[in-house]
């Protein structure tokens, strides 16, 4: 199914930019707290709203407040439910944003809204465009973040400084710079942890002490910060006898692309029979992608004439996109290339492979969100069979356009999204049948529980959740506890009232979204 060149850019694929062009405002200045009022010349009336545009790119903090104020009541999803405040009653624009939010919370008691963020826009760019970051090439999964923490490594990106000095999957943190990362429980104390960990920019020397899972043994290393450009698609290969192919899919970023396409060709070559997509840490990206993703599972004929996900936008917007001004179209199933980074390799329009497979089967963690969770809701409005093996879901069936205002980049939320058959409610995520103890209400799919196996490296038959997967397409049964490598994830951490380590990074921030660029 070719997509028209109108419908090209009713899904936002823009050839110029991925992203809204961005407009100098005599010096700029991005979101921080340093960006204070210093008049009232703004009138504010409770629940009357002039138009966004009048403030676009005004970046005196009072005009960009009022910006913000006006643009969520047009473009939030969830607007009326947002408090109208003075904006000259609070002090920054940054405080300002974080009140441009609903309060409530869900069913299961969580925030309806977790995701409301922003960033200093040359960060989101490197990050969504190019996959680059600041960071020595690890990714840490933090098991805990307060006190008794618990991080280890999930991965490390090839040619790194992580991957460089043989550190891999499965080295549990225990200093930072002479910090006990354990134990930390001054706020000083936290602020190095951090400092280190998610270095915002190159050069940062830190030195960690390590502790391999396997073997107890423990590493210092001293690693220098860089620029890391993340490999969004690894691990390509087959299994079972060639059968079953396998990759690990971390972010829809614009670069991931073309490596996809490479995977599912080298995938098709081999003839497989099933699929298993490794996605415990992809937190989303680029929802037209995710579209792509689930036409080369499935095919033309699963998903010809079906709607990948139809967008749906506040009340205010039933009819036009209030972003891009054009009429709402839903995202099909995408079956050509669209070219969201520059590559001379491949012309926008290029078909894309398919597997034509009617069952897939996908690796999930908390930390599988957004754009994932769209290929699992996609494929199943399409009566595609799919099979989750691991941990429930982030849960996030919202997305948004990243908008640039005064250098800074903003995430709210924009839109929700309904599958083929007109499903979108998974808040609270997708998790395998058999999850229990859980305090949330997951969507339940075919699948198994299963913990994520730090004892292991990812695509290793061996790691519980591959081979949870290997052995249900044979069996149709989950493991056993008793079966489980007992050295896989970590027990849940203690309640404690010590601050905590979060990841503040570009990508950590970027991570968990459904995106459509302009």
């Amino acid at each position: 199914m070719a997509i028209s060149s109108t419908n090209k850019f009713a899904l936002g694929v823009v050839n110029l930019s991925l992203l809204a062009l961005l407009v100098g405002c005599g010096g700029g200045s991005s979101m921080t707290d340093n960006n204070t009022d210093t008049g009232t010349s703004i009138s504010w009336t409770q629940g009357v709203f002039q138009p966004s545009g009048n403030f676009d790119q005004q970046c005196q903090a009072l005009n960009e407040k009022h910006w913000l104020r006006s643009w969520s009541n047009e473009t939030y999803l969830w607007y009326d439910e947002i408090i109208d405040r003075d904006p000259a009653l609070t002090p920054t624009v940054s405080e300002y944003f974080a009140l441009l939010k609903t309060e409530q919370i869900t069913d299961s008691g969580a925030k309806k809204d977790n995701f409301h963020s922003s960033l200093p826009t040359a960060e989101w760019e490197a990050q969504s465009q190019s996959g680059v970051t600041f960071g020595y090439g690890f990714k840490i999964k933090l098991i805990s973040a307060s006190a008794p923490r618990q991080g280890v490594i999930s991965y490390t990106e090839p040619n790194s400084p992580a991957s460089n000095q043989n550190l891999a999957r499965g080295f549990e943190i225990l200093e930072v710079d002479g910090v006990d990362f354990i134990n930390a429980s001054t706020q000083a104390e936290v602020d190095t942890l951090n400092a280190g960990l998610f270095p915002s920019q190159t050069g940062k020397s830190t030195t960690f002490l390590f502790k391999d899972i396997n073997t107890d043994e423990t590493r210092e290393v001293t690693l220098n910060s860089q620029t890391i450009t993340s490999q969004p698609v690894t691990n390509v290969k087959t299994l079972a006898d060639g059968a079953v192919g396998y990759f690990q899919f971390n972010s829809h970023n614009a670069i991931a692309e073309k490596p996809l396409f490479d995977a599912f060709n080298n995938l098709k070559a081999s003839n497989v029979t099933d699929l298993i997509i490794d996605i415990r840490y992809n937190g989303g990206g680029f929802l037209q992608m995710a579209s792509q993703v689930a036409y080369m599972i499935a095919g033309s004929a699963n998903t010809n004439g079906k709607i990948f996900e139809k967008t749906i936008f506040n009340d205010q917007h039933p009819t036009f996109n209030p972003v891009t001004g054009q009429r709402l179209e839903p995202v099909m199933f995408t079956d050509e290339f669209v070219g969201f980074a520059d590559n001379p390799a491949l012309i926008p329009g290029t078909p894309l492979p398919s597997l034509n497979l009617e069952r897939v089967y996908l690796l999930t963690t908390a930390s599988t969100c957004s754009a994932s969770e769209a290929i699992m809701n996609g494929l199943r409005g399409a009566d595609i069979e799919v099979i989750q093996i691991g941990a429930g879901t982030c849960g996030k069936p919202y997305g948004f356009y990243a908008t640039d205002n005064c250098d800074t980049t903003y995430f709210s939320i924009q839109f929700t999204g309904e599958n083929n058959k007109g499903f979108g409610e998974y808040a609270d995520g997708f998790a395998p049948q058999n999850t229990n103890n859980t305090p949330r209400q997951p969507v339940l799919i075919d699948g198994c529980a299963v913990a994520d196996d730090f004892s292991h490296q990812l695509g290793d038959p061996e790691e519980a959740m591959l081979k949870a997967a290997l052995d249900y397409r044979q069996s149709g049964s989950c493991p056993v506890a008793s079966s489980i490598a007992s050295k896989q994830g970590f027990a849940p951490a203690r309640f404690s009232d010590t601050p905590a380590v979060q990841d503040t990074r570009a990508a950590a921030l970027a991570e968990q979204n459904k995106i459509l660029p302009r």
